[in-house]
């Protein structure tokens, strides 16, 4: 039904609206927030959020948007070069081309020892804001990783998580977008900035 479809989209407006402002960090309880603003209880998925989220951050910044993005991205391919073997992936709104305000790079690697990752980051001289382990639980199961906050040269935040070796050729869906997380290593990273510094990465 149209009106179903209609409150969705006001919806999902909505709860992008709040995530946008920062009146709402999580997209569970922005869309019910917006549900309970505009009376109904019809929920948006949170691609359909993510879309709006996208299009209000374009709305508001403008064209430097994409200078940041592009900034961002090559930021990201120095930290993911001092690691390259330990085959490191860009992911997050960096890689999707969906950054906003206060959006930092996302890089995961995968390693038994962080304190190597560590000590490479430091030899080339990367500023280390700070380290520590975080544990998660999903579907009863608890994942532990390492995480390291580092300034990047153009003074960007990068966020580089470091998981298991076992866990490197583990598929991994993605609860925003809902397709699988890919990412991009280095060589894919190069290509697209010497083809296209701006694309996007989400589903059609």
């Amino acid at each position: 039904m149209k009106a179903d479809s209609d409150l969705r989209c006001k919806t999902a407006k909505e709860a992008a609206t709040l995530l946008y402002f920062g009146a709402e960090k999580e997209y569970k309880q922005a869309k019910l927030k917006a549900a309970k603003t505009i009376g109904t209880h019809f929920l948006p998925t949170n691609l359909e959020v993510a879309l709006e989220l996208d299009k209000i951050a374009e709305a508001h910044e403008g064209p430097d948007r994409k200078e940041r993005l592009i900034k961002m991205r090559k930021d990201a391919l120095i930290l993911m070069k001092i690691l390259e073997e330990h085959n490191p992936r860009l992911i997050g709104s960096v890689w999707r081309g969906t950054i906003r305000r206060g959006s930092d790079i996302d890089i995961i690697v995968f390693h038994d020892v962080p304190d190597e990752i560590v000590n490479a980051l430091e030899k080339s001289g990367v500023k280390i804001s700070k380290t520590g382990w975080t544990m998660v639980t999903k579907k009863g199961k608890n994942a532990e990783s390492f995480h390291i906050y580092v300034e990047t040269y153009s003074k960007q935040t990068a966020e580089i998580v470091v998981r298991c070796l076992d866990e490197a050729n583990r598929r991994r869906k993605c609860e925003v977008f809902g397709d699988e997380l890919k990412g991009l290593n280095v060589q894919e990273l190069e290509r697209m900035l010497e083809e296209n510094p701006e694309r996007k990465f989400i589903p059609a």
